[in-house]
């Protein structure tokens, strides 16, 4: 078996473990992937906050947990590359990860490394002997993953933060597959190595198309590709049913396709952030108008999901807000993966978010 495969077996028994025994989970404890094809290849999670937050259910028992797994298992290199960071958990294995001699490189957003209330966790990077280098001045480095040992990649919604980790809805997944990680880290070097970010990084070095474990998989990233176009262009074969849940969506475009599938009989589901949907550059009020059920979220923090779920066998997931800055202006990826048993799982997730907008808590 190759040395890869094998230390991934070790990560997901680890990270699933990790969730298994928690017999009585506390709240905000993300929900792993059942025992369905995902086992072989990718692990999913999500976040579950309560309402009213306290400090005393932050018990690091949530995402940060299962990354902290996955960075503890690195044995030759760790490039990183989050918008916030914050969380003492995946901090310190970060540090951990240099002191055991592997490599540890470091891409945040410019804005975010300046300023003294959201850059702590990065000057311990740097004070560990860590390089950390930050971009985008103009608009924001929004990416938020990770990649361990060239085979093993870490995305989602989910910044490495406490409040995206127990008060926000998000996802975050890990996946075992080297093209994949090959891809994340081209665009990373770009990032590192030649400080080129946003609309000054080109396009070049990535596939993006291929298959991990026979699962067709599209990975896209801004502004390098043209991502509203591909989601666009996949939504337009959507047959029964669109689903989605978005944090930010002020793309006309994509509105404009989920309209046009709609005149077609497919029925479309959405729910949005509260922030920001009343306002004139939401699509909300013109999916609204044309029959769509969208609701506005029932979290009284944020509801942070990018996801669109196509027919239930497609999903659309990563760090890219549905809007003409994510593709224009920032650092963004994008996965699009036809497999059932994923789209399944966001599917749950969908419905427990639609409940809450429907159900807000008092």
């Amino acid at each position: 078996m190759h040395i890869y495969r094998k230390l991934f077996y070790v990560v997901m028994a680890l990270v699933l473990t990790a969730c298994l025994v928690e017999v009585e989970p506390p709240t905000a404890t993300p929900r792993p992937t059942s025992a369905s094809s995902a086992s072989t290849w990718y692990l999913l999670f999500f976040t579950t906050p309560k309402y009213p937050d306290k400090e005393s259910d932050h018990t690091g028992k949530s995402l940060d947990e299962k990354l902290t797994i996955v960075i503890n298992s690195a044995k030759v290199s760790v490039d990183i590359a989050v918008y916030q960071l914050d969380l003492p958990t995946v901090t310190q294995a970060l540090i951990d990860a240099k002191t055991r001699g592997a490599r540890v490189r470091v891409v945040t957003d410019a804005d975010v490394y300046e300023d003294p209330k959201e850059n702590p966790s990065f000057k311990q990077l740097e004070k560990a002997g860590i390089k950390v280098v930050s971009g985008n001045p103009n608009a924001i480095m929004h990416n938020k993953f990770v990649v361990v040992d060239s085979s093993v990649v870490w995305t989602g919604s989910w910044n490495f933060t406490t409040n995206d980790t127990y008060r926000y809805n998000n996802n975050g997944v890990v996946i075992q597959s080297s093209r994949l990680a090959s891809n994340y880290t081209v665009v990373f070097e770009k990032m590192f190595n030649d400080k080129l970010f946003g609309a000054k990084r080109k396009a070049g070095g990535t596939t993006p198309k291929f298959t991990v474990n026979g699962v067709n998989v599209e990975n896209y990233f801004a502004s390098d590709d043209e991502v509203t176009t591909a989601i666009v262009n996949r939504l337009k074969q959507a047959k029964t049913s669109i689903n989605f849940m978005a944090f930010s969506f002020t793309e006309d475009e994509i509105g404009a396709a989920l309209i046009g599938r709609m005149t077609a009989g497919v029925k479309v589901r959405g729910v949005f952030e509260n922030t920001g949907s009343q306002t004139k550059f939401s699509e909300f009020t013109a999916l609204k108008a044309a029959g769509a059920d969208v609701l506005i979220d029932g979290n009284p923090y944020l509801m942070h999901h990018k996801v669109f779920i196509i027919d239930g066998q497609t999903v659309i997931f990563g760090s890219f807000n549905f809007s003409v800055n994510a593709q224009d202006d920032n650092d963004e990826n994008l996965l699009i993966v036809d497999d059932a048993g994923m789209a399944k799982l966001f599917e749950e997730e969908f419905a427990r978010v639609y409940a809450q907008a429907k159900n807000p808590p008092k």
